[in-house]
């Protein structure tokens, strides 16, 4: 299951920042769910604010069913195993964007 966020009225962007304390802005490009947890893909601005599509980042994610104002949490996916599912995940999302474009 993916979220998709590149119409217009629903562009959303989030701030990471960095170890060195570096804040790279980004666009969000779906979150999915994978085994039962979701995960945000987003694709970082360099330092002239334009988009190097070919990097895209993998977080895991978090929202406070609490709270619905609360900032999500992104999580760093230590587990490489984990991280390979959920990359898969998201090439066959990318895959069904392609096909879903194809059909236009």
């Amino acid at each position: 299951m993916a979220k998709n966020f590149d119409t217009p009225d629903e562009d959303m962007t989030v701030t990471i920042t960095l170890d060195d304390d570096t804040e790279i802005e980004c666009d969000v490009v779906t979150i999915l769910t994978v085994e039962e947890k979701d995960y945000i893909v987003v694709l970082p601005k360099d330092t002239n604010g334009r988009f190097d599509e070919d990097e895209v980042w993998i977080y895991g994610y978090a929202e406070n069913p609490d709270d619905p104002d609360e900032e999500p949490q992104l999580i760093y996916i230590e587990d490489e195993d984990e991280y390979e599912k959920v990359a898969e995940a998201f090439d066959e999302y990318l895959d069904e964007l392609e096909f879903d474009d194809s059909e236009d």
